[in-house]
């Protein structure tokens, strides 16, 4: 069964506009449920972010899904969530923002540590192996809040360093991921782009773990989803180092802590 969690919209600033065309897309693909999971309106106070929804964007990224969801019953399952950072210091504030609107789920795409503004890029070339295990910390955090359906390119710390402390640390990633029951995405995006991830080192060390994994297609343009020999590729990968894929998330819909 064709499957997507992890598409986005021209809220971003950086995907092409149109959901019916992407929903269009993932119909004449054959595609048996597609969800939407655009970057979170994380609730900055001093700053705006240029990759991301607004918070004023936020009703209507929710209600258009909403409405086509509805249009399409019956041919296609669309799914609303969102993609975010886990920052410790935001994340009740971002769950008090989304609680109004009905979403269905998030999935943790850690682009950043800390604040965005001054923070660290996680897609940054780095040898620090003090970010690095700043990195698992953050996630492992966060993938324990229970708040989030699946960890999306788990693998987008772009490090450079020494490739035993970075096994022993995504191995420690992928044992919390396991615990606390997060299945982890293998990143066409990355795959047919040809960026940092997915990392096959990182995924060695999933396999040894025994971790589930999801594709997740990142689509930033409808044509995205018209390329079946990514998922080959993927497929293959993943089932050459003997991980378990999975074709469907277990969507979770986290509250604020009081």
């Amino acid at each position: 069964m064709k499957t997507n969690y992890h598409a986005h919209t021209h809220r971003c600033n950086h995907a092409e506009p149109g959901e019916r065309r992407y929903i269009e897309a993932a119909l004449n693909e054959g595609f048996k449920i597609f969800g939407f999971a655009d970057h979170v309106p994380q609730p900055y106070t001093d700053f705006r972010s240029g990759m991301r929804m607004q918070p004023d964007e936020t009703a209507d990224y929710v209600q258009t899904l909403c409405a086509l969801k509805e249009e399409y019953r019956g041919e296609i399952d669309i799914h609303v969530g969102f993609e975010a950072e886990y920052l410790p210091t935001l994340f009740d504030d971002l769950l008090r923002l989304l609680e109004p609107h009905p979403y269905e789920y998030l999935v943790m795409g850690q682009h950043f540590l800390d604040f965005e503004k001054g923070g660290t890029y996680t897609g940054a070339p780095t040898d620090s192996e003090a970010v690095l295990s700043h990195y698992v910390d953050q996630c492992a955090e966060g993938l324990n809040t229970g708040a989030f359906s699946c960890m999306v390119h788990p693998d987008i710390l772009n490090f450079r360093g020494d490739e035993s402390v970075y096994r022993t640390e995504m191995r420690r990633l992928c044992r919390e991921a396991k615990v606390c029951g997060v299945p982890l995405e293998y990143n066409l995006l990355g795959l047919g782009t040809h960026r940092h991830y997915p990392n096959p080192v990182f995924w060695e060390e999933a396999a040894v773990v025994g971790n589930r994994v999801i594709l997740g297609w990142d689509a930033h343009a409808p044509s995205w989803v018209e390329q079946p020999e990514l998922e080959t590729r993927a497929d293959a990968f993943v089932k050459g180092l003997g991980l378990k894929r999975i074709e469907t998330l277990t969507l979770i819909r986290p509250h604020a802590r009081s």
